[in-house]
């Protein structure tokens, strides 16, 4: 369409992911969108994949077909005008809740998500009561937001079994929620781990040398047909990286850690030897 610009970045597939949930929720398949505004129905797939952005007219458009609201069109609008920023940093104005679901899109599209954790278990393998106790300092409504919404992303990111984790061996030691909480939560890895879902490697809490992780959690996403994204997040808002010189760097620092880390067999027994070690704690 004159006016639509190809962008397939972050910003161009979160206004995709926001229009093809306002379809859904009108009752519109594709098609009858298309045919309701005027377009092809391979131009109204396009901007719900994020292959291209519409021009402010079309939007316009496809906004009054589904009924959007005065506030929501604005922040349509506000992704189609960002989608040529090579990275997208989020802020807690823009509504947690909502960062969250555009990250489970995210998930549910990539082909292949790694998470590097040397803080923290990696959220798509926390159990609920490790996840609730992470989420303490926030009040009771919005924790239990927060944790469902967790619990779901959690169950469909494994069962994809598409995800892989970096752990360091001092997350494993430490002791949120206590050794019963603990050590649950390494039992659930190690299951989902020996099961096949996900793969998990543990980095040794004396590295030799300064790897990216000493910099904190990060998440590599990777997309069939779109470019890679950075992922990190942050305590009030998310930070998507879509330039490709600084994915670059990222994805050359999970080489360095996939040399350093332990294997896949010998992370399972470190983590199961914890769990071992926890649990005769907890009977003392």
């Amino acid at each position: 369409m004159p006016g639509d610009v190809e962008h397939h970045s972050p910003q161009a597939r979160l206004l995709g992911a926001e229009l093809r949930e306002l379809r859904k929720e009108a009752g519109f398949t594709v098609r009858e969108l298309a045919a309701k505004v005027g377009l092809g129905h391979a131009a109204v797939s396009r901007y719900e994949t994020g292959v291209r952005s519409p021009a402010p007219d079309t939007l316009a458009r496809l906004a009054t077909a589904l009924g959007a609201s005065v506030e929501c069109y604005e922040e349509l609008l506000e992704l189609a005008r960002r989608a040529s920023e090579p990275n997208l940093i989020g802020n807690s104005r823009s509504g947690l809740h909502k960062h969250l679901l555009n990250l489970a899109e995210f998930e549910r599209v990539a082909d292949r998500i790694v998470h590097v954790a040397p803080l923290v278990i990696p959220g798509p393998l926390q159990t609920r009561q490790y996840a609730q106790h992470v989420m303490s300092a926030l009040d009771g409504e919005e924790r239990e937001i927060r944790v469902e919404l967790r619990m779901a992303r959690s169950s469909a990111v494994i069962s994809s079994r598409k995800f892989e984790a970096f752990i360091s061996e001092r997350v494993l030691d430490d002791d949120i929620g206590g050794p019963a909480v603990m050590s649950r939560q390494i039992r659930h890895i190690v299951s989902a781990a020996e099961a096949g879902d996900v793969i998990v490697r543990v980095l040794p809490a004396r590295l030799k040398q300064w790897t990216l992780a000493h910099n904190g959690s990060f998440v590599l996403f990777e997309f069939a047909k779109a470019a890679p994204i950075i992922h990190l997040e942050h305590y009030r808002g998310p930070a998507f990286l879509y330039d490709q010189k600084d994915v670059e760097e990222y994805r050359k620092a999970l080489n360095t850690l996939e040399q350093l880390a332990m294997s896949t067999d010998r992370s399972i027994d470190v983590m199961a030897r914890v769990a071992d070690q926890l649990e005769r704690s907890g009977e003392q």
